[in-house]
């Protein structure tokens, strides 16, 4: 019922709300924007660029290549290292991260070094930024791909790779993920193990993010209590607007960012709205973003695509050279550059240096 009077409103006040817009020139638009650092949170195209894609040159299918990331102005991309559950059976979780892992290194920031540089750091982003260039950043989808092994997520982060998503679609050997809760209505461990806690303590101690997308709820509390830096979602939408497991609840989303954490934005349609005619535009992002901002404030919020990983895309979202037009909305709404500035990267930035600061603690307190 909640989800039908969310609807039932946006169709009854569309055209109030167009015509409440503020007036937003096209020179304000691009002004604002360039102005920003736009770190996209989680990007599905290193899947391509491993199989052989030329990431300089324009392409034809998807959402994602330089020539359209330089479009859209972005200043920073976390490329989601994703391990498919298939390769568990297999036990080739490993390789495969590491295929990925090298493909970002070599297949991008090796073959274009004056559009990219490898990003460690927030400071490192910052750096990417003053030289022109765009921060190449990694994080691993998928807590299976350690396959239990705390060595290897050592590894992963010596690396490059500064977040993990606990759980893909699967539950893994020590986290319960919302895929399956979906499915089967069954909870594996309730939430997560004791060695799942394990870790959410080394991610902690390594700096690495931990990142919440695609588990359960229970394992979200789990690892909200466990960890002793802020916590957030890489690529999450608001379950409020669009009820899926893969969303957050408002309970969920007010904890995170009282823990100082945030959730960035899916841009999936599936994740934004269920509303069948007419589909999901750029007006449902902006919608999902107002709705954490008003639920829990401008520092809880940011953007993560999901671009590449998605079947379909929102209107006025089609890819990375559209960028502005979110922009524009977000200023129509009557959003400052300020604000405008959090949601698309200081927010992040903030994060990254909350998790290196508190690895530093742990790190001299061994």
């Amino acid at each position: 019922m909640r989800q039908l009077g969310y609807c039932l409103l946006a169709i009854a006040c569309g055209t109030a709300a167009a015509q409440s817009r503020k007036p937003v020139t096209d020179e304000e638009v691009r002004k604002v924007h360039q102005s920003m650092i736009l770190i996209d949170t989680h990007n599905d195209v290193a899947m391509k660029t491993v199989r052989g894609m030329d990431f300089g040159q324009r392409a034809t299918r998807g959402q994602t290549d330089l020539p359209r990331m330089k479009e859209g102005g972005v200043g920073g991309l976390f490329f989601a290292i994703f391990v498919s559950p298939s390769c568990v059976e297999k036990q080739q979780c490993v390789q495969r991260a590491i295929d990925m892992i090298d493909s970002v290194r070599y297949d991008v920031v090796g073959r274009y070094p004056n559009d990219f540089m490898l990003a460690l750091t927030a400071d490192d982003v910052e750096a990417a930024h003053r030289q022109g260039k765009i921060a190449a950043l990694m994080g691993i989808e998928g807590g299976h791909s350690i396959q239990d092994d705390l060595r290897v997520l050592r590894t992963f982060y010596q690396l490059g790779a500064r977040y993990m998503t606990l759980t893909h679609a699967n539950t893994n050997n020590w986290a319960d993920s919302s895929g399956d809760l979906n499915n089967d209505k069954v909870q594996h461990h309730n939430g997560l193990t004791d060695f799942g806690k394990q870790v959410v303590a080394e991610m902690n101690r390594l700096g690495m993010l931990v990142d919440v997308s695609h588990v359960s709820d229970k394992t979200f509390w789990d690892a909200l209590e466990t960890s002793k830096a802020p916590i957030f979602a890489s690529h999450s939408s608001c379950r409020a607007l669009c009820d899926v497991p893969r969303d957050m609840t408002d309970e969920m989303i007010q904890a995170l960012a009282k823990k100082g954490g945030l959730i960035n934005i899916n841009f999936a349609p599936g994740f934004l709205t269920a509303r069948k005619d007419p589909p999901a535009s750029v007006e449902d992002v902006v919608a999902h973003i107002d709705h954490v901002v008003k639920l829990a404030g401008i520092d809880a919020v940011g953007i993560g695509s999901d671009f590449d990983g998605i079947d379909s895309v929102p209107v006025g979202l089609e890819d990375n050279s559209k960028y502005m037009n979110l922009t524009r909305a977000l200023l129509e709404k009557g959003y400052t550059a300020g604000q405008i500035r959090k949601i698309y990267g200081g927010n992040m930035l903030r994060l990254m240096r909350q998790a290196e600061e508190t690895a530093r603690k742990l790190q001299a307190a061994r």
